[in-house]
């Protein structure tokens, strides 16, 4: 899912990267993964993250703002499923996931703030494709996120 490291990243292109000031939890089978962004702002509702999760191209990272709420999951295990089986790159969430345990057998990279076992609501507000902006970044569509052990990095464009 990727031959790069983010430190070294930014040892090499510091100057064109922003980096993820937030820390966020690994889960699923790929700690390293990369692609150009796809985003989603949702608050409390997953449903037009599962519609991008549907629709995106095979190799995106989808970038969900749930603007932090810890008051219940944007993702579980039947998302994890529809990312698993488009063979998108990765999925950062501002906010929680569900069923861990199972995302974590899944052949895909996220990154999220914690767990919570209660779903979302399914009213299907929001906004995709927008730049959306947390962790000290502006998430833009089109541009490459680069996530591994070590944190998130985005550039404009592709790197590796």
């Amino acid at each position: 899912m990727g031959d790069f490291k983010t430190a070294d990243l930014c040892d090499e292109y510091s100057e064109e990267l922003s980096i993820c000031e937030l820390e966020l939890k690994s889960y699923g089978k790929h700690a390293r993964f990369s692609g150009p962004i796809a985003t989603v702002r949702v608050f409390e509702d997953n449903v037009l993250v599962k519609e991008a999760l549907q629709t995106v191209e095979e190799g995106t990272v989808l970038v969900v703002d749930g603007a932090g709420s810890k008051k219940c999951a944007l993702m579980g295990d039947m998302l994890g499923e529809i990312a698993q089986e488009r063979k998108l790159a990765g999925v950062i969430i501002n906010g929680l996931v569900r069923d861990s345990a199972e995302l974590n057998t899944q052949e895909i990279g996220i990154r999220a703030l914690g767990t919570i076992p209660l779903k979302s609501v399914k009213r299907g507000e929001g906004d995709r494709d927008v730049v959306l902006t947390f962790g000290g970044i502006k998430w833009t569509p089109g541009h490459y996120a680069y996530a591994d052990e070590d944190g998130i990095v985005v550039c404009t464009r592709k790197l590796v």
